[in-house]
């Protein structure tokens, strides 16, 4: 599940080169994202996530689409005072875990980000793992935030006013925060 360019290329061709299936989601509002993309070989493995903002106080793992919402909000946050680590798990299986459980250790906090249900989607199996290995480290309950649970609207504008912004984001971190 890429969320850049780059990402988006690594991760194609190593799933391409993979021996077992691989499951290749891309979320269509980042077709029209630029960015750099390397020009030479380039590839990334599989179950590698990749730390997009160094932070202190919050955790924030953010899925495909979202991670850029996230950016967003990380800087926003920032101008606040606080400084969020965002974590781009890029693979949902396999899950870099190490690196989410590093971070939420330095950072005692943990929001997940994604544009599934909050309840028995993607996000919600990713803290549930997650959740078991930092459970004491924590010092205050992990959260997800994700859009509200019935099914998207058809309509462009309403389908926006849906998904997971970075307003959402940066009110359920303050949250986090304030707990």
């Amino acid at each position: 599940m890429p969320s850049t360019p780059a990402d988006a290329k690594g991760l194609l061709k190593a799933s391409i080169r993979d021996g077992n299936p691989v499951l290749f989601i891309e979320a269509a509002e980042l077709y029209s994202t630029d960015g750099d993309v390397p020009a030479e070989e380039y590839t990334i493995n599989l179950g590698q996530a990749d730390v997009k903002r160094q932070g202190k106080d919050i955790t924030i793992v953010a899925i495909s689409r979202v991670v850029l919402e996230t950016l967003k909000a990380a800087a926003r946050l920032s101008a606040e005072g606080i400084e969020a680590e965002v974590i781009d798990p890029r693979t949902i299986q396999p899950l870099d875990i190490a690196t989410i459980i590093n971070s939420v250790k330095k950072t005692r906090r943990l929001l997940l980000a994604a544009d599934d249900f909050v309840i028995g989607g993607t996000g919600a199996a990713i803290l549930s793992a997650v959740h078991e290995a930092v459970f004491y480290d924590l010092d205050a309950p992990a959260k997800i935030v994700g859009p509200p649970f019935f099914p998207a609207p058809a309509n462009p504008a309403l389908e926006r006013s849906y998904m997971v912004d970075e307003n959402d984001i940066a009110d359920a971190a303050r949250s986090l925060l304030a707990k």
